[in-house]
């Protein structure tokens, strides 16, 4: 069978060779298919990954997206799960695709639902996370990469901070803090402390190595140390924050809240993620707000009325936040 699927896939790379290409995708797709319906998931795979490679390194996008598409489709009928040579021909695809073609965002969307659903993390595969991240990243496709590279691996920190870190120099000098935010915030909020840790410190070094000139103050504890900006206010308060969920101590918290409340009012983005962080690491509930019409019928009929629709996380951008994955 072997040489079987060999000569297959020399053949339709002979296609592709001769420019042949929408000929070389409709035949796959028959070959394909005849071993799906055999259940021959083996044959079908070789079948598939090596002829989308082919298309894709002869820059056929669309026809060769369109194979790595319906390789994870065979992927979930034969209820693979995602090991490293899964992965690895997943990672290959990709790897060749070109800047902007449009299959691969779907291509993208299907391996990482795959590997959620066959897989032990119900957000995807950490590793095809931090891949795509990756390549976004490179591509300065800001949204993507973060959302792949805040699910990633212990390598995807670095290379998120990397990319937020030169978007931040591309503007002015004030707004550091809220580039650092970027991966800080949403790094606490799926659970990651460590990583979130590790963009402020990457972040706060090339900032006081660039620029000497903002007074950098290095304030150090027995665990921990953390550099004090005096014109940079909310990025104090980023490093603070840190130290205080180490801690785990809500009054801690609550003062450091207090204390920068001018400047944290003023990033108004800021304030539902730092509600969600309170109650994840402190125990400190939003107040509920309180529905007078309900509260009246409460009291008419002796039950607690409707039940309060609860409201939907989300973001710093406005986008569904993760749900929060464990420390860390």
């Amino acid at each position: 069978m072997a040489s079987k699927v060999d000569r297959i896939v020399a053949r339709l790379q002979d296609k592709i060779a001769d420019g042949d290409f929408y000929e070389a995708q409709q035949q796959t797709r028959v070959a394909a298919s005849r071993h799906i319906k055999t259940r021959n998931w083996p044959a079908a795979i070789d079948i598939l990954a090596s002829v989308a490679q082919a298309l894709l390194r002869a820059g056929q996008g669309g026809s060769g997206g369109d194979l790595c598409v319906m390789l994870v489709d065979v992927y979930r009928q034969a209820e693979l799960r995602p090991d490293a040579a899964a992965k690895g021909r997943l990672l290959t695809c990709l790897r060749l695709f070109e800047a902007g073609e449009p299959t691969r965002k779907k291509f993208v969307g299907e391996m990482i639902g795959w590997s959620a659903k066959f897989g032990e993390y119900p957000a995807g595969d950490p590793e095809l996370h931090h891949v795509a991240g990756s390549i976004y990243a490179e591509e300065h496709d800001t949204y993507e990469a973060e959302r792949h590279l805040l699910l990633g691996t212990k390598d995807s920190p670095e290379v998120l901070l990397k990319m937020e870190y030169a978007w931040y120099k591309e503007g002015d000098a004030h707004m550091a803090p809220q580039f650092a935010a970027r991966a800080i915030l949403p790094y606490l909020l799926v659970g990651n402390v460590r990583a979130a840790n590790t963009c402020y410190r990457l972040f706060t070094s090339a900032l006081s190595t660039d620029s000497p000139n903002l007074g950098v103050q290095d304030v150090s504890s027995a665990s921990s140390d953390v550099r004090i900006f005096p014109s940079l206010p909310l990025l104090n308060f980023l490093g603070l924050l840190l130290l205080a969920i180490q801690r785990g101590a809500p009054e801690v918290y609550k003062g450091l809240v207090s204390k920068y409340a001018t400047q944290v009012n003023e990033a108004e983005v800021w304030a539902e993620p730092l509600e969600m962080i309170a109650e994840m690491y402190f125990g400190i509930q939003k107040p509920r707000q309180s529905n007078p019409l309900m509260d009246m019928m409460s009291g008419f009929f002796g039950g607690g009325g409707a039940p309060q629709q609860q409201p939907q996380r989300r973001g710093l951008r406005g986008v569904d936040a993760p749900a929060p994955a464990g420390l860390d």
